[in-house]
């Protein structure tokens, strides 16, 4: 992952191992979404992230399942990452999540499609190869607000 220097606070690191495994629940939640169109399953997904985006991703369901069970029994050294990319991700999946619950809502079935189906594409990516990409589109965001040196 690309990384940004910047002053990180301690309490503002989560343990990146714990956003992975919410990636693969989170595929696993979208992926059941997608197969069966169920608007309460993106509903409760759509909770998840907006915890997440607006509390932090470290308040999640999923993140509480990792901490009180995974984590403990995880015998590698603990990797910590900035929790503001993943919150902006976060935030990105909700606006995916609330994009495709206003396709079911509307009966715009293809919307409800692709909202869903961007969304999994990037909790996949995420969870199987380490890659958040809502974290490499905070990133990108950061360096193009920052005046650049001459």
């Amino acid at each position: 992952m690309t990384q940004v220097k910047t002053q990180v606070n301690p309490s503002t690191v989560i343990d990146a191992r714990g956003a992975r495994f919410s990636a693969a629940i989170t595929t696993a939640v979208l992926a059941t979404a997608l197969a069966t169109s169920n608007l309460w399953v993106i509903v409760a997904q759509a909770i998840v992230f907006a915890i997440g985006a607006f509390r932090g991703p470290q308040f999640t369901p999923y993140a509480l399942i990792f901490k009180n069970i995974v984590k403990l029994r995880l015998k590698s050294a603990v990797v910590t990452e900035d929790v503001r990319p993943p919150q902006f991700a976060q935030s990105v999946g909700l606006l995916f999540a609330l994009a495709a619950i206003a396709g079911s809502i509307t009966g715009i079935s293809g919307l409800f499609v692709v909202a869903v189906s961007f969304a999994l594409a990037a909790a996949f990516l995420n969870a199987a190869f380490n890659f958040c990409l809502g974290c490499e589109m905070y990133l990108l965001l950061l360096r193009a607000r920052k005046p650049q040196a001459s």
